[in-house]
């Protein structure tokens, strides 16, 4: 990957969602923790990719105090969009 830049950049970009999902989980009730996977980050935020409907609608009420969390911990955080998986 070191000889790929842009494979360097993705492998960075899929490390730092994985360490941001990994530092809101504990916001997360313990039942919906495994309907959560890290998802992309671009120019327009970070992506939280949920199992089902009922599991987003819940993380969407945890979504300013994640965003809040992720910047005491550093990150620059525009926005947290959720995806529900098909």
């Amino acid at each position: 990957m070191e000889s790929s830049p842009t494979l360097a950049r993705l492998a960075a970009l899929t490390q730092d969602s994985s360490n941001r999902l990994k530092a809101v989980l504990p916001l997360v009730p313990p039942m919906l923790r495994a309907s959560l996977q890290a998802g992309p980050i671009d120019e327009d935020g970070w992506c939280l990719i949920v199992k089902n409907t009922a599991a987003a609608a819940k993380v969407r009420q945890l979504l300013p105090a994640m965003a809040a969390h992720l910047r005491t911990k550093g990150w620059s955080v525009t926005s947290i969009r959720i995806k529900v998986q098909a």
